[in-house]
Formats: C-alpha cells, structure tokens, sequence
C-alpha cells in the first residue's frame, strides 16, 4: 500500500513537473508541434532548403519584434516600426544612389533616421504625455509620408555592396538569417546584462514604484523608443536588401506581425515580462505557420484567421500560465 502511494505521489509530481515545464514554455512546445504536424501534412517542408526559406521569412519580422520587445517589456506599444523600417531603407538608398554619398555613411543615416523617429515617439510619449498608442500611430503616418516624399512613391536602387545582405553566405547559409541571430543576441544582452534591460523591466511591472526608487523613467523611455527605431532601421536595411530595392510601402503591416510575435513569444501586454528567445520563437511560429500553409495550398485569406486564432491563443495560454 506504501509502495502504491509513493509511486503515485511520484506520477502526480512528475505531471506537474511536465505540465509546468509546458506551461513556461508554450511557445517552444507550439513551435514543435507546428512543425511536427507541418511535417505530416507535407513532404517538403523538412527540406533543408525549405527550412532555410522559413528563417528567411522569419528573419524581418524577428529583428522588428526585438525592437518592439524593448518597448512591451516596459508597458509600451509600438505601431510605427514598419514605416521606420521603410523609411530608413529609402533615406539609404537615396542617400547612396541619388546623392552618391559613400555607402557606409548612407548606412549610418539610416540607422540615426530609425533613431530619430524612435527619440520623437519617446519624447511624445514621456514629455507629450501622449498615449503610446497614439504617438506611434502618428509616428506611422509620419515615417511611411516621408518615404513616399523622398523616393516620391517609386522603388529606389539599393547599392550592390549592401544587397549582399538579401544572399547567402557559402551559397547555402542566408545572411539574414545571421543578422537576424545577431540582433537576437544583442537583444538578450540589452535585457539581461545591463542598466537600461533592468529598468524596462521595473518600468514595466509599476512604473510609479520604478521612479519613486530613482530611476528616471522620462530619460529610459526614450533610450527605449530609440532602440526599437534603431533596430527597425536594421530590419528596413535587410528587407530592402532582399528586394534589391528600396520600396516605399515596404514593411506594410509589419508592425502587426511584430507585436504578435513578442505576444506569441510569452511578452505580456501590460509590461514586466518578455525575452529575446521568446521573441524569436513567436517569430518562427508565425514563418513556419505561413510556410507551411503556403505549402498546403491554402488562401492567403484563411492565412490571417490562423494567425489571428493563434494569437488569440497565445494571449489565453499566457493568463492561464499566470493563474497557474
């Protein structure tokens, strides 16, 4: 009878174990068992170049939602990442093709004019008092109108030397794909090993306490805007890349898909909880649901009521994992 009674109590702690572990991993057991079920569903999606293809597809959207995770983790939204992206990329291109300034100052344009416009969202939302929902939809209107006057709504030609970043390294492994894991791991560090990844994190759990404990909310919170613009300018930068141009309504939506990534990856919406691997995973969910159902033929509308379910998901997982 006592051997029975251990033996169940070892069963009841065993499941509670898994049921934890998949509970705090929800994203990671999603994405396995997306791409198990992808699998049966379709020969062709373990191809190794089709596993390829999805890091491509995830590769934008990824370095966008890390950006976005710097603004979620400290109770923030941020919905102009995508005119960013566009704008960087054609201030770039102009800069380079139509200017003729040498690339590797068009490059640092880029990445200060995704700066700038994070530094404004920042400035309206601390010193403007305006809701960030707010001040980055005027930030959309904003960036993707001086796209379209800059390049006055046609493609630009992106240099050659920069294009390089839409190839392939070896001719099998996609640069993208590196830049994605690069600002992945930049991200990780910015939230786990320094000063400002802490005070996103104390803004985001209670901003009032965070200030009463001295930190200068105001002066974080534009530091905070201004690396998601920055990391937004790299995303413009590697899209445009893959396009061989720099396009005006490039980047059209994306901030969407940003935002559902780092919510997929486990962020929650109202601050103090989010990572960089989380992120990318959320990212590779939405690639691999994509691909997958591209593979399976299925309507690029019936694409977006998946996605939107998974979302919804996503965020219910989320509050059950809380209560739990």
């Amino acid at each position: 009878m006592a051997t029975d009674t251990l033996k169940s109590s070892t069963d009841t702690g065993k499941a509670h174990v898994l049921r934890r572990m998949l509970l705090d991993n929800g994203a990671l057991t999603a994405l396995v068992v997306l791409a198990v079920v992808m699998s049966f569903l379709s020969g062709d999606f373990l191809a190794t170049q089709n596993l390829l293809n999805i890091g491509v597809q995830a590769a934008v959207t990824a370095i966008l939602a890390f950006g976005v995770t710097f603004v979620i983790v400290s109770a923030g939204i941020d919905l102009s990442v995508g005119s960013v992206a566009a704008l960087s990329a054609t201030v770039l291109a102009y800069t380079a093709t139509t200017m003729g300034l040498p690339v590797w100052i068009s490059v640092l344009l880029a990445l200060g004019t995704g700066i700038a416009c994070g530094l404004v969202s920042g400035a309206l939302v601390s010193f403007g008092k305006l809701p960030p929902f707010i001040a980055t939809l005027a930030m959309l209107s904003i960036g993707r109108g001086l796209a379209l006057v800059i390049s006055q709504g046609s493609p630009i030609a992106f240099p050659d030397s920069i294009s390089r970043l839409g190839t392939t390294l070896g001719g099998w492994l996609p640069v993208p794909v590196l830049v994605m894991i690069a600002m992945g791991l930049i991200t990780a560090v910015i939230l786990n090993r320094t000063y400002i990844g802490r005070t996103m994190y104390a803004i985001g759990g209670n901003e009032e306490a965070a200030r009463l404990s001295g930190i200068r909310v105001k002066r974080q919170k534009l530091v905070i805007y201004a690396l998601a613009g920055g990391f937004a300018a790299v995303a413009g930068i590697v899209l445009a890349s893959r396009l061989a141009s720099a396009q005006p309504q490039a980047a059209y939506g994306y901030e969407l898909d940003a935002i559902a990534a780092v919510v997929i990856g486990g962020a929650s919406l109202s601050g103090g909880v989010g990572k960089a691997s989380g992120t990318l995973i959320g990212a590779l969910i939405l690639a691999v649901l994509r691909n997958g159902l591209n593979l399976l033929s299925v309507s690029a509308f019936w694409q977006q009521v998946v996605i939107g379910v998974v979302i919804a998901l996503a965020v219910l997982v989320d509050t059950l994992r809380r209560r739990a």
